[in-house]
């Protein structure tokens, strides 16, 4: 074989190697797109929040959780 035959087989392979990896994510792309169609119209549930209760009192509770569970998990840490 000589160069000009070995560059031309190596842009074979290029491009059949780009062609397949585009042609890939572009498919992965659609099938998500699909996926996420599917789960916002089936499986996606909306929590309402009842009118009494106000977003900054949620917002308070869900930061008292997160702040319990971190100091849960610094004492439970320093106990090792």
């Amino acid at each position: 074989m000589n160069d000009a035959t070995l560059v031309e087989e190596g842009l074979k392979f290029l491009v059949l190697g780009m062609t397949t990896v585009y042609a890939f994510l572009y498919l992965m792309v659609i099938v998500l797109k699909i996926e996420s169609k599917i789960v916002k119209k089936y499986f996606l549930s909306v929590k309402k929040i009842s009118p009494p209760c106000k977003k900054s009192q949620i917002q308070t509770a869900n930061e008292d959780e997160i702040v319990a569970a971190i100091t849960a998990a610094i004492i439970e840490h320093r106990k090792q």
